[in-house]
């Protein structure tokens, strides 16, 4: 289920089968509430108000919002802001198709 691209130095076998499974669960999940609850089982608050920071940020960047209002709005560091923004722009597309979906 990989994609083929050259993993981190760090991401050894066992790592790569586990990605492979969270990604296999997660798609197998099309209920809303169902993905709801796998994720409050999966993750701790700290991880999923993260991970919803770094969605509100992706959004803002894509909106041409300046950094340091960004981080104003969302909380969020202006290193998380630069980051996502890295990720948004030259990432595996993950933002691009999440936020193509949000603005259908």
């Amino acid at each position: 289920m990989t994609s083929g691209k050259v993993l981190p130095a760090d991401a050894h076998d066992e790592t790569v089968q586990r990605f492979d499974e969270l990604v296999a669960a997660f798609v197998g999940l099309r209920d809303p509430e169902v993905m709801a609850a796998f994720l409050r089982d999966i993750c701790t608050t700290a991880e999923l108000d993260a991970m919803g920071q770094r969605l509100q940020v992706a959004r803002l960047v894509s909106d041409a919002v300046p950094y340091q209002e960004i981080s104003r709005r969302t909380g969020a560091s202006t290193a998380t802001v630069t980051r996502v923004a890295h990720w948004l722009r030259y990432g595996e597309g993950g933002y691009g198709a999440v936020l193509k979906r949000g603005r259908k």
